[in-house]
């Protein structure tokens, strides 16, 4: 497996001796390893970057390990959040796997428990994502079908329509077969997420879609608008970032406000290619 391939993996513990170990045992496992010494600084890194899985201390000043596991859901659902608890706090830890932790482990713990606890969770992540792309290979499928239906009854009409592969507004070109994107003849490296999100805003071009919808497209995932704003935020921001010439001031991905997004390409309106 190519060491970008690897899991991203958060650790977050206001004990520095802490912090390091745990750090140093899951990079000795081969994963790919950041590290926060404070809740705050664990909000921030993911504002800036998404993780797999987070290891978090439940204890800490100002920001909590269930504020951090709050933030993490929401802005990535399937990330998986370990708890790292003192005995004195195990009720509180039971309580945060009701509120979606994966598990817990007391402190001191040990290298083979922190291993065998993020293989758990990471298996399991990895299960539910095949069994979304499953459940998405369907919709697809039905969706795919009820096109070709409509076809049928457009053809004995005299129509003739063909199923587009791919996408394009100005310089962006889609291939929704092969799941990717360029920008002026370059590949574009997007997450899963962020092409879906740029193939259901290029599919509708010049619709306003709510935050909630657009988490309800693009991740297969129903919650309030305010949970919805925040997490379609933070990608659109990252999608912004690699395919606006100047993100500041977007000429693709436009915020109407008190509404949502919607998807606009001034210079070549947005079109099918055949």
């Amino acid at each position: 497996m190519n060491e970008f391939d690897q899991p991203k993996i958060l650790v977050v513990d206001d004990e520095e001796v802490t912090r390091l170990s745990l750090a140093e045992i899951l990079s000795l496992e081969g994963y790919r390893v950041a590290s926060a010494g404070s809740g705050e600084e664990a909000l921030q890194k993911l504002e800036e970057e998404t993780f797999d899985l987070v290891l978090a201390d439940l204890v800490m000043k100002e920001v909590d390990g269930l504020q951090v596991m709050e933030a993490a859901k929401k802005l990535s659902p399937d990330t998986v959040v370990i708890m790292l608890t003192a005995y004195g706090t195990l009720e509180s830890a039971i309580q945060a796997m009701r509120q979606g932790a994966y598990d817990y482990l007391i402190k001191p713990c040990g290298a083979q428990d922190i291993v065998a606890s993020v293989e758990s969770g990471l298996a399991r992540q990895r299960q539910e994502r095949r069994r979304r792309e499953l459940v998405t290979r369907v919709e697809e499928m039905l969706r795919a079908l009820k096109a070709q239906d409509e076809t049928l009854v457009a053809a004995s009409r005299g129509a003739q329509l063909k199923r587009a592969r791919f996408l394009q507004a100005g310089e962006i070109i889609v291939d929704l077969q092969k799941h990717i994107a360029t920008l002026h003849g370059q590949l574009l490296t997007l997450t899963p997420t962020e092409f879906r999100l740029l193939v259901c805003l290029m599919r509708k071009a010049d619709r306003v879609f709510s935050c909630q919808e657009l988490v309800r497209e693009v991740q297969n995932y129903d919650c309030d608008e305010r949970e919805a704003r925040d997490i379609i935020r933070v990608h659109v921001r990252r999608l912004r970032q690699k395919i606006e010439p100047d993100p500041a001031n977007p000429q693709y991905i436009l915020n109407v406000r008190g509404v949502g997004y919607m998807f606009t390409s001034p210079p070549h309106p947005s079109k099918m290619v055949g």
